[in-house]
């Protein structure tokens, strides 16, 4: 892997903020780090069937304003916002439920900056399980992913992280990582700090193969989610 996985994890920004939508609680999880590329590249690589195709999920639909899309397997939803290269907004559409993601670019130094932004309904007896990180580990793994792809566009670095490597050494010090670390941003959010580690090191053990709870299916960002 050519991307030091310590300097990539280091490179992120994780927040959680706790809140409501539609008159229901709600978490919404920020992500966040700078690529070397330009904001166009960066933008036909997150919009672009082909280049998703290779570090993400084969996709399908209209991948336009109003249109939609759907991830082969996972997620699909409407595309409410596309303003090529700063911003889109979608549902994230998954097992019967819905939720909200949006992603935004910012150009920063010789770089981009991209920011994920997911907000779900709070689920009880599933959210105060695995917290954010049920969500947050998979959206790591994707900011992963692309990192690998800018690296080298044409490797089909989705397949490599389908193999072995999903159970490698390597694969779980970035899960236990990737879990302690939304478990600190939810404790910092205000969830109490016992609960939130709790929690984070429930979401390791799921993305470890250590936990598969009944009822529960792997979501489209890569988390448990209720089936």
């Amino acid at each position: 892997m050519a991307t030091d996985l310590k300097d990539h994890l280091a490179a992120m920004t994780r927040r959680v903020e706790h809140g409501e939508r539609d008159g229901q609680p709600a978490a919404t999880l920020y992500a966040e780090r700078v690529y070397p590329t330009s904001p166009d590249d960066l933008w036909d690589a997150l919009t672009t069937a082909e280049r998703l195709g290779r570090w993400f999920l084969p996709v399908s639909g209209e991948l336009r304003q109003g249109g939609r899309y759907q991830f082969e397997g996972n997620a699909g939803g409407l595309i409410e916002e596309c303003d090529r290269p700063r911003r889109i907004e979608a549902t994230w559409e998954y097992g019967g439920g819905v939720s909200w993601i949006a992603l935004t670019l910012t150009p920063e130094g010789e770089g981009t900056r991209l920011q994920l932004r997911h907000e779900a309904h709070v689920m009880p007896g599933f959210s105060d399980v695995y917290g954010p990180g049920a969500v947050g580990v998979g959206w790591d793994l994707g900011f992963l992913g692309l990192a690998l792809h800018l690296e080298a566009p044409t490797s089909d670095v989705a397949a490599q992280h389908a193999g072995e490597w999903a159970t490698s050494d390597e694969a779980k010090a970035l899960y236990r990582f990737s879990a302690q670390e939304w478990g600190r941003a939810d404790a910092a959010a205000g969830t109490p700090e016992e609960q939130a580690l709790s929690a984070a090191e429930n979401t390791r053990a799921f993305y470890s193969g250590e936990q598969t709870p009944a009822g529960m299916a792997a979501d489209a960002a890569g988390g448990p989610s209720e089936a």
